[in-house]
């Protein structure tokens, strides 16, 4: 009953996590219209910075510690930046629906990139879903057809980078707590940001809309993360992760809502695809690990 009670708690905060994910990208695309991405970048990783201090602070924790300079942690600072800034980039430029579709794939990389990174063991019908789920993301891109946009390509740049920062994570030194991560991961943002808005020079104009829509894409960035982090850490991974795929729903239904936003054939079947992908991974993983508990994967 207990585990059935945790199992349970962490699948709500999944779901709720990624609501709150979806909410905040439906925020920055609405932001991003008329302040600039550096700009965008830049306050949000300050917001979330100052968040994540506050919290570290009254966790009695050190805001500077001697590991942030550790090469995971520099690593994943590097991956962060790449992830938020192009997925930024690609739901202002490309639907929100699409970009968040192919945004699913990246429990397929983190898969992939543990076995060429970290050794671990994944079987060969493993290796064939993460491959089905990279065509998926294939027939959401369309590369070479007519309605190719080569701005989604910026959706899978971020996503390989969200993938590399889930990698780098793991890797990260265990002295540092989930809250310490997030004010580095969020401080990073704020000098790439600013270089981009000195890079491009472009006018700055926030208004009182403006700085609403960011002040509730920081408020549910920092509420996606901890539901985040309180769902991976209650109940069954195998049975909690999963739920992580019901953004690709929130996404659909504000990208149709919100921006008028037509889905096609084409982006639901790639969408299922990269979907089921990803859940027989994680499930094939966790019927491995309680036939065979002395391997790691079939």
């Amino acid at each position: 009953m207990r585990l059935y009670s945790s199992n349970t708690r962490g699948s709500i905060f999944m779901v709720l996590a990624m609501w709150a994910f979806a909410i905040e990208d439906m925020l920055i695309k609405a932001v991003a219209n008329t302040v600039p991405t550096g700009v965008v970048l830049a306050i949000f990783g300050l917001g979330g910075m100052l968040i994540f201090m506050l919290l570290t602070w009254r966790r009695k924790e050190a805001i500077i510690h001697p590991a942030i300079l550790s090469r995971p942690i520099l690593l994943r600072a590097a991956c962060e930046v790449t992830g938020r800034l192009f997925f930024i980039l690609a739901i202002t430029l490309t639907p929100l629906s699409s970009a968040s579709t192919i945004l699913q794939a990246t429990p397929l990389v983190v898969v992939a990139g543990a076995a060429l990174f970290f050794g671990e063991k994944v079987g060969f019908r493993r290796w064939c879903a993460v491959l089905v789920g990279f065509v998926g993301v294939l027939i959401v891109i369309r590369p070479g057809a007519g309605s190719f946009e080569p701005a989604s390509l910026l959706a899978v740049i971020g996503m390989i980078g969200f993938a590399g920062r889930d990698l780098a994570t793991r890797a990260a030194p265990s002295v540092l707590s989930n809250m310490q991560l997030g004010i580095y991961g969020f401080f990073i943002m704020i000098p790439t940001g600013l270089a981009m808005q000195m890079y491009t020079g472009s006018v700055v104009r926030i208004d009182l809309v403006a700085s609403g829509l960011m002040t509730g894409a920081i408020v549910f960035g920092v509420i996606a993360y901890q539901c985040l982090t309180i769902a991976m850490r209650t109940g069954d991974v195998s049975v909690v992760a999963p739920f992580r795929y019901v953004r690709l729903l929130f996404a659909v239904f504000i990208g149709a809502v919100v921006f008028d936003e037509q889905l096609d054939m084409a982006m639901l079947l790639g969408g299922v695809i990269i979907v089921l992908s990803g859940c027989y991974t994680l499930v094939h993983n966790r019927w491995s690990i309680a036939s065979e508990p002395k391997r790691d994967f079939v």
